[in-house]
């Protein structure tokens, strides 16, 4: 995998060279290390270990229905009465972040109505704040610590 602008983490990796799978400490099992899954493993770790989210308010892979379309919301976190409060999109570090991104995040907070919206190739992160009252978000210059949200 290609190094990010991610601190480094411990990672627990199975499977064979050609199929290697890391631990989700979140979904508590092994999935298939593609380049968005390196992206959400070490951006997860970073929350946890660096900036001091709890791990038992993350989840990944949120499923989310709208009609009868089924999405996944890469990470959600929660607060403390387990109501959504941040949507967190993960692509591949080859991917650039593009305005379709944040459609996209945007859509699955039409669902979630949270406050704090993350983008991330593992090189490139974007956070905003939503602002509800004045219908905008202000984008914020660094990825809030859990105290600061």
């Amino acid at each position: 995998m290609i190094p990010l602008n991610l601190p480094s983490f411990d990672i627990k990796l199975q499977g064979t060279r050609e199929h290697p799978r890391v631990l989700d400490v979140l979904r508590r099992r092994y999935v298939a290390l593609t380049p968005e899954e390196w992206v959400r493993q070490s951006f997860i770790h970073y929350l946890i270990e660096h900036l001091g989210y709890p791990q038992t308010l993350l989840a990944n892979e949120v499923p989310l229905r709208v009609g009868d379309k089924q999405l996944r919301a890469d990470s959600v976190l929660y607060d403390r009465h387990l109501r959504p409060k941040m949507i967190i999109e993960y692509k591949a570090p080859t991917i650039p972040i593009t305005q379709r991104v944040f459609e996209q995040i945007a859509a699955y907070n039409i669902l979630l109505h949270v406050d704090y919206l993350i983008v991330s190739n593992g090189l490139n992160h974007y956070c905003c704040k939503v602002n509800y009252n004045n219908k905008e978000c202000l984008y914020l210059d660094h990825i809030p610590r859990y105290e600061e949200i």
